[in-house]
């Protein structure tokens, strides 16, 4: 079972890049201030002028997200956190709270450019230091949790290209497989998804569980991979409280799976606006 799975978690992230199947996605889009309310947590990552993904806050100055989001797509090479600004709640113009970077750490085996693929996205969380916390009652952050287990279901909270001005929520994804601290998820991502919480709901609301890493097709099926946070977060936390800062410097870009049609094909749900 476990050489299955891997075998087609590789085929499937060969694939990455391709645009998803149409099918019933649940997705319902949170447009309003009543529709989003205690979701506030949850915002868009500016990374410059040309590209975006999704963020959560769980403390008032540290934001989750995925760590390939901090690399350029072309080149490998590190984000300016001095261009990136997280803003909690985005909604048709307007956020909750904005806030700059300061620091921003990343496992230090998580290398960009890394070999093994499915190794990439077991690491792909990165912990974001806001320049000031969010003090703002209707921006409340999320506790983090434990993986879910194969068969459970959970929900995701995002922004992406199709749904960029105002967050979406998907509940009832099925975690289909769970093993080398990857998730296999039927949850509906797209470019614009990566780092967007996987939440698990129980008696204390909803808590964060994994982020998104990528999109994939698996024998045709659109599925997400996720990163169980767990273990990663631990030594980012660790990182954060001793001021540590470890941003590896990436390098140039893999690609991965070859091309088609000219066009490559990459890890990742990062979109990056024409």
């Amino acid at each position: 079972m476990r050489q299955a799975f891997f075998s087609a978690l590789a085929g499937a992230l060969c694939l990455l890049g391709l645009p998803a199947t149409a099918q019933d996605t649940g997705l319902t889009r949170m447009a309003t201030s009543d529709q989003g309310r205690g979701w506030e947590a949850v915002g868009r990552l500016e990374m410059g002028r040309k590209s975006f993904c999704t963020g959560a806050l769980i403390a008032p100055d540290l934001v989750l997200t995925a760590a390939h989001c901090l690399y350029h797509m072309d080149t490998g090479e590190r984000i300016e956190i001095g261009d990136v600004e997280f803003r909690a709640g985005w909604r048709e113009g307007r956020a909750e709270a904005y806030r700059g970077v300061r620091r921003a750490v990343t496992h230090p085996n998580y290398v960009y450019k890394g070999r093994d693929q499915l190794d990439r996205v077991a690491l792909d969380v990165a912990l974001l230091q806001l320049d000031r916390p969010i003090r703002n009652i209707r921006v409340t952050p999320f506790d983090t949790a434990a993986a879910p287990r194969e068969g459970d279901s959970v929900g995701v909270v995002s922004y992406a290209q199709d749904r960029a001005e105002a967050p979406s929520y998907e509940s009832g994804c099925e975690v289909i497989e769970r093993r080398g601290g990857v998730l296999m998820l039927s949850c509906s991502v797209d470019f614009g998804s990566s780092g967007a919480p996987i939440f698990t709901i129980g008696a204390h609301g909803p808590q964060v569980a994994s982020v998104i890493s990528a999109k994939a097709t698996m024998q045709g099926r659109p599925v997400a991979l996720g990163t169980e946070i767990g273990p990663v977060l631990d030594v980012l936390m660790a990182e954060i409280a001793t001021g540590g800062d470890v941003l590896n410097r990436g390098g140039t870009v893999r690609f991965l799976g070859g091309t088609d049609g000219g066009e490559r094909r990459e890890i990742g749900a990062r979109f990056v606006k024409p």
